[in-house]
């Protein structure tokens, strides 16, 4: 249960939550120019765009949730259970296993244009990191600041869409949840006009009744059309400040308290939150303990480096007190 954003000011951002009942102990990692990657496909990327992102070392691996690279090419992967399907090798293709999938794309391309190009030519694996770390089902969102794409492979193949609003959350495919956006058309920022009945008086008791009928609930296509109507509806000033504490604000409007949602084996919650200044560098994120707007910045270490940097997410709050 995880919802991904984009939002475009003068500099461009992007970010995600990760919904989950437990942490894999995420850290932001850096992952310089010279760090080798070794690809169960036996090929070994030896120099790459660098990144920055959340991601779970195993190994030494770091198996990302969302990141972006140096060049503005960002990507999230989100849970799309029941859905996702991913294939056995084959012949004719670039076979890369679903884990590898994001750092595969970071490493080489630097728009999505060029991210869609590599992907005529991809096939995706259902080959597991390990024994105790099995196949996510996931689809991604890939996104610079011209355009957004939502891919999804399922048991009928590859599903590439635009992804014009720049938001994905998880089930359905992504096709019903745009055309679920019909059902809000209604929905305004603006005090709303009875429509209702001529024949009879109705007043506006409060402020914000033109999005009555805006869900609320935790689900992923209500929090689609949440995300979707809080962004688009969105009015930001153009500083970094502005950027980044408005995004977060969008965010906040779908996170998850603990005891709202009962997942497998403990109540999901916003593990963490993350917005990312594609343009600088600089990642932001809170975690579900700690409300201060944490920053990691990419390019204040050697990018040429060949050995991973990592940040540790901090969880423990943070109180400002002022007198």
């Amino acid at each position: 249960m995880c919802t991904a954003l984009t939002l475009k000011t003068r500099n461009f951002y992007f970010g995600r939550t990760l919904d989950l009942d437990k942490s894999y102990s995420e850290e932001v990692v850096i992952n310089p120019r010279k760090f080798c990657f070794y690809l169960r496909n036996g090929y070994t990327i030896k120099t790459h765009y660098a990144i920055i992102g959340t991601a779970y070392v195993k190994d030494n691996f770091p198996l990302y949730y969302d990141a972006v690279n140096e060049m503005g090419l960002c990507i999230a992967g989100l849970n799309f259970v029941n859905y996702a399907y991913y294939s056995k090798e084959r012949e004719s293709m670039i076979n890369v296993a679903q884990f590898e999938f994001i750092p595969y794309l970071l490493s080489k391309c630097a728009s999505v244009r060029q991210a869609e190009e590599e992907l005529k030519n991809m096939n995706v694996t259902d080959t597991p990191f390990s024994a105790d770390l099995p196949v996510a089902d996931l689809h991604w969102i890939i996104s610079d600041k011209e355009k957004s794409i939502t891919v999804e492979y399922t048991r009928e193949g590859v599903n590439i869409y635009d992804n014009h609003i720049g938001i994905l959350t998880n089930n359905p495919p992504f096709d019903m949840q745009l055309f679920n956006l019909n059902n809000y058309i209604n929905l305004t920022p603006e005090q709303p006009h009875n429509r209702f009945s001529e024949n009879i008086n109705l007043d506006l008791y409060s402020l914000g009744m033109g999005a009555i009928g805006l869900p609320g609930d935790c689900s992923s296509q209500s929090r689609f059309v949440r995300a979707a109507f809080n962004k688009l509806n969105s009015v930001t000033g153009e500083g970094e400040t502005d950027g980044v504490n408005q995004f977060f604000h969008i965010l906040g409007g779908v996170q998850f308290s603990r005891g709202c949602c009962k997942g497998v084996n403990d109540y999901e919650i916003t593990v963490y939150t993350s917005c990312c200044d594609v343009e600088k560098g600089i990642y932001y994120y809170t975690t579900y303990e700690n409300h201060m707007i944490n920053a990691v910045k990419m390019h204040n270490v050697n990018l040429d480096d060949e050995e991973l940097f990592r940040y540790p997410h901090i969880k423990s709050e943070q109180f400002n007190f002022q007198n």
